[in-house]
């Protein structure tokens, strides 16, 4: 049985959704920058995780509806 998610839910999940595109993009944009090794990697792995809750989200989104 699917259940489906209150408006005010839908809403807080498609902020979420926006917030962590948002991090994707400018995370990806920001590689293109950064030559410090380290600071690289934090941002490739942010990028992976973000990419990774995106789709998540948009599961979430899916299923209630």
């Amino acid at each position: 049985m699917r259940k489906k998610l209150a408006m005010h839910e839908t809403l807080e999940v498609h902020e979420i959704l926006t917030l962590k595109t948002s991090c994707v993009t400018k995370g990806t944009a920001m590689l293109e920058l950064v030559e410090d090794e380290k600071l690289k990697k934090i941002l490739e792995e942010d990028v992976q995780t973000s990419t990774e809750a995106i789709n998540e989200l948009k599961k979430i989104l899916k299923k209630a509806q």
